[in-house]
């Protein structure tokens, strides 16, 4: 099933205008009843929807033309050559695990019946955890980074991916929130998962002995009170079953790992100490995204995510929020990021001098489905004060227990 895109899209939504509350510009679309709908056709059997709004266009092309090669590389830690003659402790073999997806990898499209979801980092990961929440009989599909998960879903390696996209502790991963705006994938659904952190080791191993702990710089920081006491070396690697791997496959007596229960289980490791994480109620919310997106519904509680940019000015963003207030839409996340391409804006309309202002990108959640009015209405009314506009995706919340 494929969407033709016509006239002004948002988010797969056709828009000529809005009625429903005054308006802080003056045009002829501002005079005309909205009208946003869906035109369907079956020819590819599959569902596309351009799902952008933009005024200019110059200004998505600035942002997605942006550089990727500054991904993280894969970390390295160093010391992890081994114990020298030290004797190999017993632990599983993980030879076969999946192995993680490289951008080398994103050639050759193949996968069955079963959905294939892609996730950041080795077997073992907090985020294989929340795809296998979302997706309980998925076949889920390690990647090395998060780039690779988005590129995986646009050359159909894989029919979903499973990112995180803020925690309660740590705050936003702000680079899934720009790669977001460089690929054209669809916000499809979300989970909210409690993160548990546990210490292991090497059998036999205790936690006394240990010298230094390895894991995720979010992880490492998320447990900075236990990591305190212990008084140890704090090494980063890109995800937490890495931590736990290097250890087990290294054998690594000194060093200690935080990652989940599933990853000492995979990896035979010890877990020395659980929940050793600061606040106990530790919840990360991943983003389940896909090529095309779904179709909003009203027959539950939905969630609709959007970027945007604005002019300079007193009260731009005033207006902007006001567009959701009047309407008594409550908003649920406010993100602000810089565009890469064009971080100043320079302004020279005063007897002081030449202003510089930092040019920044919005991206909102709020709750309602834009098969809402109000969703719809609130959207043409911030058209009229957005630079640049797009519906990141519709999709229902998450209201599952943690």
């Amino acid at each position: 099933m494929a969407v033709k895109a016509i006239g002004t899209w948002v988010g797969g939504f056709y828009q000529t205008g809005r009625r429903d509350v005054g308006s802080w510009s003056s045009g002829a679309g501002a005079a005309a009843r909205p009208n946003w709908r869906l035109e369907v056709s079956r020819a590819e059997g599959r569902l596309e929807c351009a799902g952008v709004c933009v005024k200019p266009v110059e200004d998505v092309k600035s942002v997605e033309d942006e550089d990727l090669s500054s991904a993280c590389p894969s970390s390295e830690v160093a010391g992890g050559a081994g114990n020298g003659g030290a004797e190999e402790q017993p632990r599983r073999l993980n030879r076969d695990l999946p192995k993680p997806l490289s951008l080398t990898d994103l050639t050759v499209s193949s996968h069955g019946s079963n959905v294939r979801v892609a996730y950041q980092g080795s077997p073992g990961a907090f985020s294989e955890a929340a795809a296998l929440k979302a997706y309980p009989q998925c076949v889920a599909v390690p990647c090395e980074q998060f780039e690779v998960a988005f590129k995986a879903v646009e050359l159909w390696l894989v029919d979903k991916a499973v990112l995180p996209i803020e925690n309660s502790v740590g705050g936003s991963i702000h680079r899934n929130y720009d790669l977001l705006l460089c690929h054209r994938l669809h916000i499809v659904g979300e989970v909210q998962m409690a993160v548990n952190h546990c210490l292991m080791a090497l059998p036999g191993v205790q936690k006394e002995e240990l010298k230094r702990i390895l894991s995720h710089p979010q992880a490492l920081a998320q447990c900075e009170i236990a990591l305190g006491k212990l008084g140890v070396i704090r090494e980063t690697v890109d995800d937490t079953a890495l931590a736990a791997q290097l250890v087990a496959s290294n054998g690594l007596k000194d060093a200690g790992a935080i990652a989940s229960a599933r990853a000492a289980e995979i990896y035979g490791l010890k877990i020395v100490d659980e929940t050793i994480q600061d606040t106990s109620e530790n919840i990360t919310r991943f983003l389940i995204l896909a090529r095309e997106p779904i179709i909003p519904r009203t027959d539950r509680p939905f969630k609709t995510s959007v970027v945007f940019t604005l002019e300079e000015g007193p009260g731009v963003l005033f207006k902007a929020l006001a567009v959701f207030a009047v309407r008594s839409i409550n908003l649920t996340k406010i993100e602000s990021r810089p565009q890469r391409k064009r971080p100043l804006r320079v302004v020279d309309d005063s007897n002081y001098g030449t202003a510089k202002y930092f040019d920044y990108l919005f991206y909102i959640d709020f709750e309602a489905s834009m098969a809402e009015p109000r969703a719809q209405n609130a959207l043409a009314h911030l058209q009229e004060i957005a630079t640049f506009l797009r519906v990141l995706g519709s999709y229902p919340m998450d209201t599952s227990s943690l």
